[in-house]
């Protein structure tokens, strides 16, 4: 049997459920001035996704890249989720 498929899922699963409250968190105490930050994580990975000889090590690293660059998108709403009264204004806001 070959588990590969369902360990990634898992992963994947994983990463997505970890960048969620991350960006919340980022949003919250730095504003969306740290978006480069998740440039940085995502290109730091997908460098370590293309040399990582493992596959799936090296699906995994491509998951934490593409879900930094998706976290950037995701920041941005974040901050109209909190000009709309959904989520509180943290100290990263500037009046």
């Amino acid at each position: 049997m070959n588990f590969s498929g369902l360990l990634v899922g898992l992963a994947t699963f994983l990463v997505i459920g970890f960048f969620h409250p991350i960006v919340i968190k980022a949003e919250y105490y730095l504003g969306v001035k740290c978006w480069w930050i998740f440039v940085l994580a995502g290109l730091v990975f997908a460098v370590l996704s293309v040399l990582v000889c493992n596959l799936i090590v090296s699906t995994i690293f491509g998951v934490i890249a593409f879900s930094s660059f998706w976290s950037i998108l995701e920041l941005f709403h974040q901050r109209e989720r909190v000009r709309k009264g959904w989520f509180p204004e943290g100290p990263g806001h500037r009046k």
